[in-house]
């Protein structure tokens, strides 16, 4: 009888700790994607500003801001 009890006291315990950890790795996989989606969009505006300095450049517009 007492390791009935045991198994009814920890099985709880460890279904909890499972959805823990699921939710867990799952906002750590949000939290990856967010941050890979953030430093793609710097990378295209970093790109996309050198190339208009670079048509700037080529073209020889001396517009001044």
């Amino acid at each position: 009888m007492p390791l009935t009890r045991v198994y009814l006291l920890c099985t709880p315990i460890c279904i909890l700790c499972t959805g823990c950890a699921v939710v867990t790795v799952a906002d750590t996989a949000v939290t990856v994607v967010a941050t890979t989606v953030k430093v793609g969009a710097a990378v295209v505006g970093t790109t996309v500003d050198v190339a208009t300095a670079g048509v700037k450049a080529v073209a020889g517009n001396s517009d001044k801001k």
